[in-house]
């Protein structure tokens, strides 16, 4: 038996099917973005991108904790 997902990655199969595109090109997106706080961030995939605000938020959250592994 599977653990289920949970945190934000839960977030990214419905992400990929609402949006169309796999979460690595999002998360390249956000690495390669000028801005770095998580809130500019979110705001900028939501006007941008059209990304409702959960998603642009689990994306960004997911994203910055793996920057910070690093």
């Amino acid at each position: 038996m599977t653990t289920p997902v949970k945190g934000p990655a839960s977030y990214f199969p419905s992400i990929e099917k609402k949006y169309g595109r796999p979460i690595a090109e999002w998360k390249e997106l956000i690495r390669t973005s000028p801005l770095a706080k998580h809130m500019e961030l979110v705001a900028w995939l939501k006007t941008e991108h059209g990304l409702g605000h959960g998603h642009a938020n689990a994306l960004v959250a997911h994203t910055l904790a793996e920057g910070s592994d690093q």
